[in-house]
């Protein structure tokens, strides 16, 4: 008997060994491969977003009295310069739509996204006279397309110039008057979508924000400012931001949610398989032995195996179908490599109800288990305790002695 179970923990060892080694290999594969999939999703997709509001200025001739040193005398001299005097952004209304659409690349998901961006902008001449004021809208991200811009001052198209990543515009504002810009665009983005006030600390007066998503799963990025107001909606969330005077330098960020990730999660579950495995060859080992069934250590190693083609066949599935599809089939192939053994060696009873009954909730339920995030290592503890207090109630009047002693008569 002693031989036997220290054959049987030699055979789990080794599973467990090759087990830590698919775990590493797949995780390996996954995240090595994770900048180079990035840089193509971001290539035809788009990068995140970070939106700045846009500026208005306009030039002003001034004279200044500068001092130089001429034939070894110093004299003074007025020149004329231009600076440059900013407008004040008075009110700021913007619109944002974010549509979520995953895509994936190998054994991960990105969290890409669709933009609609609108916005109004009032800006103040502080000039009593006429100005050429120049309007810049600084675009948010290098990496993207936008499709369907437009660029108007007080409800007037004006014609745009690009260039250093700005989108750029001049028109005529009268002395002391307030002009609107209004801009929109479609887009394109990755990860998260955010609104900055500024480069630092900013100011914000009469601001208005307005995100609607086609997403629940809501998170915001750190240093960033929550909602003022949130709504439900049937596909996602109404989200506004609204300000009197805001001076802040944290900015406004929604993070895209992130869907399953086939290549962590198969990672995941062929480090925990020597859990699953532990269990099934405990039962198994009561059960025979209670029962005087005979099970030899090479009848253990090819269990051993028919677990370990569920996670290999899993770890290479998710990279062509569905995570969900790709674990039922590798479940269904383990289990019918299971029971379609034990029916040869013990019986088609015995095959199909204690030992497939125990592999489908330690192999299939436990590993199901980290497909609900943040619930993994509960479901798993109470099912272990669960298991603990049912064997314990099942085996409690066995005698264990005598039940070794007629399996080590029997082998004599």
């Amino acid at each position: 008997m002693v031989k036997r179970i220290a054959a049987i923990l030699f055979i789990f060892v080794c599973t467990s060994a090759a087990w830590a080694i698919l775990g590493g290999s797949i995780l390996a594969r996954t995240f090595s491969a994770d900048d180079s999939l990035r840089d193509r999703v971001a290539s035809t997709w788009g990068m995140p977003h970070s939106q700045l509001p846009p500026q208005a200025h306009f030039g002003e001739e001034v004279e200044r009295v500068v001092e130089r040193v001429e034939d070894g005398k110093t004299v003074q001299r007025t020149v004329k310069e231009t600076r440059t005097v900013p407008l004040t952004l008075e009110a700021s209304r913007v619109e944002v739509a974010l549509d979520l659409e995953h895509r994936q690349k190998g054994l991960l998901w990105y969290s890409t996204y669709k933009v609609g961006f609108q916005g109004s902008f009032t800006f103040q001449n502080p000039s009593a006279e006429p100005r050429n004021v120049q309007f810049e809208l600084p675009l948010p991200a290098a990496q993207a397309v936008y499709d369907d811009l437009r660029f108007s001052v007080d409800g007037q198209p004006v014609a745009v110039q690009h260039a250093e990543g700005k989108v750029r515009a001049e028109r005529q504002i009268p002395g002391h008057a307030s002009a609107v810009l209004d801009v929109s665009y479609r887009s394109q983005g990755l990860d998260n979508w955010s609104y900055r006030f500024g480069e630092a600390v900013a100011e914000a007066r009469d601001f208005r924000l307005r995100a609607v998503t086609n997403f629940k799963d809501v998170d915001f990025r750190e240093n960033s400012l929550s909602p003022t107001e949130k709504k439900e909606t049937d596909n996602g969330w109404d989200l506004t931001w609204t300000y009197k005077n805001l001076v802040s330098g944290f900015k406004i960020g929604i993070e895209m949610p992130e869907k399953l990730q086939p290549g962590p999660l198969a990672g995941r579950i062929s480090f925990f398989a020597p859990v699953s495995l532990f269990f099934f060859f405990f039962l198994l080992f009561l059960i025979t032995t209670i029962r005087g069934i005979s099970l030899h250590p090479m009848n253990y190693l090819f269990l051993a195996a028919a677990f370990f083609s569920f996670h290999l066949l899993l770890a290479y599935l998710a990279d062509h179908i569905s995570i969900h599809t790709a674990f039922v089939l590798a479940s269904a192939t383990s289990v019918f490599l299971v029971v379609s053994y034990l029916r040869l060696v013990v019986g088609m009873r015995f095959a199909a109800i204690e030992a497939g009954l125990t592999q489908f909730v330690y192999l299939v339920l436990f590993s199901y288990a980290f497909f609900f995030k943040g619930f993994t290592g509960l479901t798993i503890t109470i099912g272990s305790i669960l298991t603990l207090f049912v064997v314990m109630q099942v085996t409690g009047r066995v005698n264990w002695e005598s039940i070794f002693a007629n399996a080590a008569t029997k082998r004599i």
